[in-house]
């Protein structure tokens, strides 16, 4: 109840509103009668959250082959004879920004498939620290190692997060802590992890969203174990450790006792147990009187021998030999480069310390979810101990390269004789994300742009046109140039080009009576290969995708002409049929890459090192002598060099990629076909840290008599994915 005002108060605050001034802070509280009396506040706080809900669609199904022949379907959950999942849930790694990822399975119809399955049990999550913008990603080629570039969207991203400092972080923060608390099953619990930067201010979030009542702890992760320290000339204490705060829902939490490396071995004396499986160990009864043996057997707490001796019991759920919530013995600073777990990713937490987390936090069969994923440590620990799980991140490099990591660990749970589940690789629905880039497009009329922005956006589109060597036209809705006798249309600046941008451009060609159309993009959806140019040319349309480097920026590059575009990427592959066995060699690929350039390289290394760059297409690495002598070394040295994983799906069609949408009046689930398919994904062959070699030719596969379209997916050293389609006939 806010308190009543004096007159002259009444006068003050009517004249600094009138003036346009900030009021006091000593009214905040009487205007308001907030009657928190802690409260975090930074600029532009509100407590709105998104409630988008877009559709999600399976572009990809992994699940590792169990055999060189067909799969006979059995009829229980796993295949019998290889551990292969064949029914139920399906683990889901999304691509997409994790606030709409969020939203939808808070509202969406995905949220029915979770519920089903027990609820969202644990969240861990390991969200940017404000350490730059640095999303660089060490590619080796070879002997050799350069760094990716961060993509548009991931730089825009962190833009996004920190360009106005801490207040940007906190509201970043604040909304997606808020959708998981609303996403977590009422005996849920969530794990973040920080470190000294911000743990103080995502403690006082916490505070606020879950409840102060609701923390439960703080582990210490102290990363070197051998206590190396600061510098000799810090002006501190070593900050040699991180911090994982645990926060429950309520009172109702899972919580499952932790033991260290030491207790283990006492774990060992626990080796009796009672009919109802209750562990204990036994101790010889010593100097207890007869009146404390006899209260120890009126509690169950005597064990008699095979020989009559009795001993006292205790209890392993009584004993007292919990892990300490200072954790030791767990190394940090980056996973050892020794290690198996090592996928080279800089953010990269040991397996160890997740799955200390996840056993403590969750039980088997629960879902836990990170949405924060990076390398896919949360989702490869998960898959270990029998979790289900969902992660998501923003960056394909990272989806990619959690795919290749869990299929790995899919391929280590074969070998040992355990089930493992399948898992999809899922992104948000192109249809409604129209929505979103609607005001980057132009496609949608109604739209009313701000006026500045608009101009902004028309400048930057000149400028691409004038780097492509096209010309303005004003004569078309989606159009915005052209180039000689081809049509140019221009994707959004901060999100992939989708379906529906694609049938936009498609569609104005017919109207316009265009046979040949190109569009030029930062980034194109996962899984929009090919069958959209298939479609576009089934009704007369000469559709090219392109990409816009990032040499864009750079108004001199522009100006200069330096700018090169090059096509999405070109793939081969070459079936074999001998009878009824099909092998598939993977005979081409090509791609147009541009990040710097040699001459640019040239000048600006310095004498006595080198750099590794990108020019057409090509990996070059630039050495300077300490003479200023330049020594250029081409490291791709085959095609196959650009590839990073690629797989096959034997029957393309045999299942249509169907999204699902619930109704917002009657709350009913719809379903309609998106007219492409999912590929599943039944061999792959890719590189991994250990093993640099690639196989170019596929296991020899058995497959039944007709006519099959095959699908092959390739996807880069960069995580981009490129996909062919081939008929193949076995049989008369």
């Amino acid at each position: 109840m806010a308190q009543k005002l004096s007159p002259n108060e009444i006068r003050d605050i009517t004249a600094l509103l009138e003036a346009g001034k900030a009021l006091p802070e000593k009214y905040r509280f009487v205007l308001f009668g907030d009657q928190r009396q802690v409260e975090m506040v930074w600029d532009g706080k509100t407590n709105a959250v998104s409630d988008v809900v877009l559709p999600f669609q399976v572009i990809e199904q992994v699940d590792e082959p169990r055999s060189e022949s067909l799969i006979n379907v059995q009829m229980g959950l796993f295949d019998v004879q290889t551990g292969r999942q064949l029914k139920g849930w399906s683990n889901k790694l999304i691509w997409g920004d994790n606030k709409f990822i969020l939203s939808s399975l808070r509202k969406g119809p995905l949220n029915d498939e979770i519920q089903k399955n027990g609820g969202l049990k644990l969240v861990y999550i390991d969200p940017p620290f404000d350490v730059g913008a640095d999303f660089k990603i060490d590619i080796e080629i070879g002997e050799e190692t350069f760094s990716k570039e961060p993509s548009v969207v991931e730089e825009l991203a962190y833009r996004d997060t920190w360009g106005k400092g801490a207040d940007s972080y906190l509201a970043m923060l604040y909304e997606r802590l808020t959708l998981i608390h609303s996403l977590l099953a009422s005996d849920g619990s969530i794990f973040v992890h920080c470190d000294y930067r911000v743990e103080s201010k995502i403690r006082m979030l916490l505070d606020e969203i879950f409840g102060e009542d609701n923390f439960r702890s703080k582990i210490i992760w102290k990363k070197d174990a051998v206590g190396k320290g600061a510098k000799k000339k810090a002006r501190h204490w070593a900050r040699t450790y991180d911090e994982i705060i645990h926060y429950s829902k309520s009172d109702e939490y899972t919580f499952n006792p932790q033991f260290g490396e030491v207790e283990e071995k006492q774990l060992n004396e626990f080796r009796y147990a009672d009919p109802d499986g209750r562990k204990f160990k036994r101790t010889t009864l010593g100097d207890y009187s007869e009146a404390s043996i006899k209260k120890f057997e009126e509690e169950g707490y005597i064990y008699v021998s095979s020989s009559g001796q009795k001993y006292k019991k205790y209890y392993l759920d009584e004993y007292t030999i919990l892990r300490d919530s200072i954790i030791t013995d767990i190394p940090g600073f980056g996973v050892a480069s020794s290690s198996q777990e090592r996928v080279n990713y800089s953010t990269q937490k040991p397996e160890a310390l997740l799955r200390t987390i996840i056993e403590s936090g969750s039980n088997e069969n629960d879902i836990v979810a990170d949405f924060f994923c990076g390398s896919g440590t949360t989702a490869a620990v998960c898959e270990k101990l029998n979790r289900k799980w969902i992660t998501s991140d923003l960056g394909k490099f990272s989806i990619h390269t959690t795919r290749k990591r869990l299929i790995g660990v899919q391929r280590e749970l074969k070998a040992t004789n355990k089930n493992w589940r399948a898992f999809e690789i899922l992104n948000l629905g192109k249809y409604e994300r129209g929505l979103f880039i609607a005001k980057h497009t132009g496609l949608d009329s109604d739209t009313q742009l701000d006026e500045i922005q608009r101009q902004k956006d028309k400048a930057f589109e000149y400028l691409i046109l004038q780097a492509y060597g096209a010309e303005r036209i004003e004569t078309s809705a989606v159009f915005i140039g052209t180039k000689f006798n081809r049509h140019i249309a221009i994707g959004p600046i901060n999100l992939p080009v989708t379906r529906l941008f694609v049938e936009a451009v498609v569609e104005e060609c017919r109207s316009l009576n265009v046979t040949k159309a190109d569009i030029l993009a930062f980034e194109y959806e996962m899984g929009l290969f090919p069958n959209i140019q298939n479609e576009a040319r089934s009704v007369g349309v000469d559709l090219q995708l392109k990409y816009i480097p990032r040499d864009i920026f750079d108004k001199r590059a522009v100006q200069s002409g330096a700018v090169k575009f090059h096509d999405v990427a070109y793939i081969d592959a070459q079936p074999t049929v001998k009878g009824n066995i099909l092998t598939i060699e993977l005979s081409e690929y090509s791609v147009g890459y541009q990040q710097d350039s040699i001459d640019n390289a040239e000048v600006e290394v310095s004498k006595g090192s080198s750099r590794v760059v990108i020019d057409q297409g090509q990996v070059i690495k630039i050495d300077k002598s300490k003479d200023g002598i330049v020594k250029r070394t081409q490291l791709t040295k085959h095609w196959s060099d650009w590839v990073d994983y690629w797989a096959i799906d034997y029957d393309f069609e045999n299942r249509k990629e169907i999204i699902s949408i619930k109704n917002p009046v009657t709350g009913e689930i719809e379903s309609k076909w998106t007219g492409d398919y999912i590929f599943e994904n039944e061999w792959q062959s890719f590189r991994t840290k250990r093993e640099r070699k690639l196989e170019l030719v596929s296991t020899a596969k058995e497959i039944p008599n007709g006519e099959l379209k095959v699908a092959i997916k390739v996807v880069d050293i960069f995580g981009n994915d490129t996909m062919k389609v081939i008929t193949v006939k076995v049989g008369k």
